[in-house]
């Protein structure tokens, strides 16, 4: 079990508002407004059902998530732009997978 030292959607948020988007919380989820693209960020630590709306969607999980949620997101097959971001305990990361709508 990992050490909680800051909330995932927390993270997802540092990230984003980080990277220089605007960032606003929009109920279990965020919109990362930059320049003319809206980005829809899924903290996934409880990830459910796979969201059915969005032009672009990144969801953050925790490192050692990924495999799972591309597993998921694969066999779900949004007709979406999606990408998986990894963090770790550190809030380092990096973009482990990204899929464009077909």
């Amino acid at each position: 079990m990992r050490a909680v030292t800051k909330h995932l959607d927390e993270k997802a948020r540092s990230i984003f508002a980080d990277l220089g988007y605007t960032v606003t919380d929009s109920g279990g989820e965020y919109l990362a407004e930059r320049k003319w693209r809206v980005v829809h960020v899924t903290p996934a630590e409880e990830f459910d059902e796979t969201p059915d709306s969005g032009e672009y969607r990144c969801f953050v999980a925790w490192s050692e998530d990924v495999p799972e949620l591309e597993r998921r997101l694969e066999t779900a097959d949004p007709d979406y732009e999606w990408a998986i971001m990894g963090v770790d305990e550190d809030g380092d990361y990096e973009v482990a997978c990204h899929r464009n709508a077909a």
